[in-house]
Formats: structure tokens, sequence, C-alpha cells
């Protein structure tokens, strides 16, 4: 399998990272990106523009391939599903990719296998929203294309369904949770599994993404064990082979709910390259490949902090504080190759490493009060 020709759609960052574990192992990968800047084109053996949602585009990409992965969602399926039937091998499965595309399918899925989620209502649009006052406080989420934070609306008052959105969607009960958790569980073929130490996460309070995240969470081995069992249910109920990032609740009374997964490495496992003794970009090459999956000890507490662009700075970018990053023991900054910087732009990620979790806490403001992401 290691001579296997490999397709990637996505040349993002996380394309990337896929990329340079593939290059220890000298894997042929071709990349398929709309972006003719996108960050793989530098560095990998085989670049091709084009749309990751044309059918032909894809269909063409992939029919002289073995092996066909992805680094988002946001894909055509029914060209894969084509390839999935000529005999070409697809991780994750297009049936799979299908049921995550939309978070309407996904929420029901979780509810029919008896995974646990927060209560929910499918809606049409934003009048079919409105309907549900007695459901708030909620979150209005988009069923198809929200990504980052963006296709989220909180919903606290009737008056805020003005800001539902006028498609179809889902009004998803709100959680009161302690923490937000994380696991990535990785299945091969054969059907082993494998997941990395839960993680915990700390969300922008604006823009709902991921700001920083600590690894290993700070929750009781018994909740530690509760996520790593839910995520590899979930795995096991998509029949997924790959990576999956399991998105967690941790309640308020200890009960721990989905929020959404991810088909593919994750915002939550950048910090494995270098705290861990295989990262989850070398697992997914293991798992789509059918080899063993490798150890996922963690070799030290870590932290991973996103280096977002800075608002109001757009254009060619300019990192400010890397010689004080470079200078600090067990501190690694990961940039993405991304020309042009915008205001919450993720531009690249560092990775701490530390004897304990309120050192890595001391070392997390340190590094956001030193590094920014600003343009020319």
């Amino acid at each position: 399998m290691l001579s296997s020709r490999i397709g990637i759609l996505g040349g993002g960052q996380l394309g990337l990272m896929l990329l340079q574990a593939a290059i220890d192992w000298n894997l042929d990968i071709h990349i398929l990106d709309p972006d003719a800047h996108a960050p793989c084109k530098s560095i990998a053996p085989h670049f091709q523009q084009g749309s990751l949602q044309d059918f032909e585009t894809v269909y063409e990409f992939g029919k002289n391939l073995d092996i066909i992965t992805i680094e988002i969602e946001k894909v055509n399926v029914e060209a894969l599903e084509k390839l999935e039937k000529e005999g070409k091998k697809i991780y994750p499965q297009p049936a799979v990719i299908r049921k995550i595309q939309d978070k309407r399918i996904q929420k029901q899925f979780y509810a029919d296998h008896n995974l646990p989620t927060a209560d929910f209502i499918l809606t049409e649009d934003r009048n079919d929203a409105a309907k549900h006052a007695d459901f708030l406080p909620a979150f209005h989420k988009l069923g198809k294309d929200g990504y980052d934070g963006r296709g989220v609306q909180r919903i606290q008052t009737e008056e805020d369904f003005a800001k539902a959105f006028d498609q179809p969607g889902l009004l998803e009960k709100s959680v009161d949770f302690d923490k937000e958790l994380a696991v990535i569980v990785a299945r091969n073929a054969q059907g082993d599994v494998n997941c990395f130490p839960s993680v915990e996460m700390v969300f922008h309070p604006e823009h709902n993404l991921v700001e920083y995240l600590f690894a290993p969470a700070e929750i009781g081995a018994d909740v530690a064990q509760k996520a790593k069992d839910i995520a590899i249910a979930t795995a096991e109920a998509l029949g997924i082979v790959g990576i999956l990032a399991v998105e967690l609740f941790l309640t308020k009374d200890g009960n721990i709910l989905i929020n959404e997964v991810a088909p593919r490495p994750h915002n939550s496992g950048h910090q494995t390259i270098r705290a861990n003794a295989t990262s989850q970009y070398e697992q997914h090459w293991r798992a789509i490949l059918g080899l063993p999956l490798g150890d996922t000890l963690a070799l030290a507490p870590s932290a991973m902090v996103n280096l977002l662009g800075e608002d109001g700075y757009e254009g060619p970018a300019v990192y400010e504080g890397m010689e004080v990053l470079l200078a600090t023991k067990q501190v690694y900054p990961f940039l993405y190759w991304k020309a042009i910087t915008k205001p919450f732009r993720k531009m690249g990620h560092v990775t701490i490493l530390d004897q304990d979790i309120p050192s890595l806490k001391k070392k997390v403001a340190f590094v956001k009060n030193h590094i920014k992401v600003k343009s020319k």
C-alpha cells in the first residue's frame, strides 16, 4: 500500500501537515485544491488546481489514483461514490462524508444510534425555527456549509430569531457545560481502533473557533474513559476508516454529549506532532493504508495555541514575536504558508510542552501576548 498513488482533496493547512507526514514514508501524494496558492502547492509532489465540489473535476482527479482522502468535508460526494464503485479506496468513505456534511443528518444519526447529544429540532427556514420559542435558549445551526464558527447563531430570546438562518438547519438546545473536550479516534479497515488522550478546548468568545487547548484535559479518569468510549462508539457506528475527531460537552452535572464530529485530522490534534509518540497525521495514513495503528502515548503535557490574524489587519502576513518564541524552551511554532492574513484567519499554531498544566497555562498566556499576525 505504500506504493499506492494517493490523492488528498484539499491543500490547506491540514493537507500540508498530512503531506509533511507523508514525506517521511515517501508516499506518492496528489493534491487537488481550488486555490492556486494553497499551502500545499510549494511542496506537493503533484498539485492540481480545481474545484472540490465539481463532479467532473473530482472524478477526473481520482480516476487514476488508488486511494483518496480528504482534509475538508465540503467535497463532491457523488464523484467519490462513483470512484468507490469503480474500485478506488475512498477513506473516509463517501457514505460517512455524506452524513457529516449535513448537521441535520449528523444529529439524527446520533439519535438513531443512541449516541448522547443535546436535544434538537430540525428546522426548514427562519419562520419554522421561530415556532419553537419554548425551546430557548438554543443555537441555530445551518445544515450545510457551516465551518470554523460560521453557520451558528445563538438564539436567547424570541427577538433573536431574526438572526436565524433562512435555510434548512437545526435548533440545538443550549447546554450548560463545564468544559469542551475532544477525542481523536483512529480506525483502520481491519476494524482496529485507537484513541488519543482527551483534550480540553477553549474557544474564542466571539468567533466560535478554538483559541487554544490543553492535553490531557483536566478531568478525572472516569470522565476520560467515558469520553473515549463515546468516541469509539461513534467511530464504530459510522464504520469510518481514518481519523475521526469527536467534539464533546462535559456538562455541569457530569454527563458527556457529542457536539459535532469531523472525519479527518482536526485542530484539536495539532499538538500531537510534537507531544505524542504518533501524530494524528501519521495515524491517519496508518489507518487508511491498512497498517497497524501507532502508539498514541503522550510524551508530555501539551498545549496548542492557534495563530489567528489580528483584527484590523489584512494583507501580506508578518509574524511579530517569532524571535521571542524561538528563544523559549519547548515552544514550537508551525506556520501555514498563507501569504495573506485576514482578521481571525488561521495562519498557524504554536505547540507548547511542559511538565504540568499550570506551567502550560503560563506559557499559553506568554505566547498569546508575544506573537501577533499582522500585515505589511
